[in-house]
């Protein structure tokens, strides 16, 4: 059910590109109960002068390296959860590809189930 959007700067191999795909997916596994296949994620590389972010909003120092996160997913996540899952992606992707925690900034984007079609022009889950 989650649509995964990872947005960084250009310029990272595509194992790094993966092991980010694959430490989000495994965190989504774990902490939000995904179902296995349920794996939709689309990655937007940026040059410098179209990713634009505070380096330091709420005193979090943030480099180049910064991930942006954002999840399209259903509004059925506790906060703890959510917690949870933020926590998860962080330790993921510290561990593979190297990504600094300063540098994981996670969005969800919650909807209703009904609000989903994953093809043949029917709501999956109305």
């Amino acid at each position: 059910m989650p649509l995964v959007r990872i947005d960084l700067r250009r310029g990272k191999s595509p194992t790094y590109i993966k092991a980010l795909c694959n430490g989000i997916y495994a965190a989504m596994r774990e902490t939000f109960n995904v179902p296995e296949n349920d794996r939709f994620i689309l990655v937007s590389e940026h040059d410098a002068h179209t990713f634009d972010y505070d380096p330091n909003y709420l005193d979090i120092a943030r480099s180049d390296d910064l991930v942006i996160v954002q999840i399209a997913c259903n509004n059925t996540r506790t906060v703890a959860q959510k917690q949870a899952f933020y926590r998860s992606i962080a330790e993921k992707l510290a561990a593979d590809p190297g990504v600094r925690p300063e540098d994981v900034l996670i969005n969800l984007l919650e909807t209703a189930k009904e609000n989903w079609s994953f093809g043949n022009g029917i709501a999956t889950y109305a």
